[in-house]
């Protein structure tokens, strides 16, 4: 699995139809349990190890990168696998959400 998706049922479904797999996460401690299966092969629920299955690329909705706050900003950072993308979920782009690259340039100071 080069890819997974968190977001929306409908996006999921979608996403489903070209290939990719993902969950649907539908609030807060979702989302953090999914991501957290995915990026460290651990399972919240079961409290046991899974398989990370050689996820890439997670794609995540906005809304869902929201809820991940702080944690998605120190994966992101860390330059780890899988590489992270954000696209607007089913109500589209959330107005001042602050990407990746705002948060770099806010930290170095530089706006090119």
């Amino acid at each position: 699995m080069d890819y997974f998706f968190i977001g929306d049922p409908e996006l999921v479904t979608g996403f489903k139809f070209v290939g990719i797999d993902g969950v649907a996460a539908n609030n807060e401690a979702e989302a953090r349990r999914v991501f957290r299966r995915i990026t460290e092969g651990f399972d919240e629920v079961t409290n046991a190890a899974v398989p990370t299955e050689g996820c890439r690329i997670l794609i995540l909705t906005q809304e869902i990168a929201g809820w991940l706050g702080e944690k998605l900003i120190d994966w992101q950072i860390g330059a780890q696998y899988p590489l992270i993308v954000e696209l607007p979920g089913m109500l589209g782009k959330i107005q001042g959400r602050k990407t990746l690259v705002d948060s770099i340039r806010e930290a170095i100071g530089i706006h090119v």
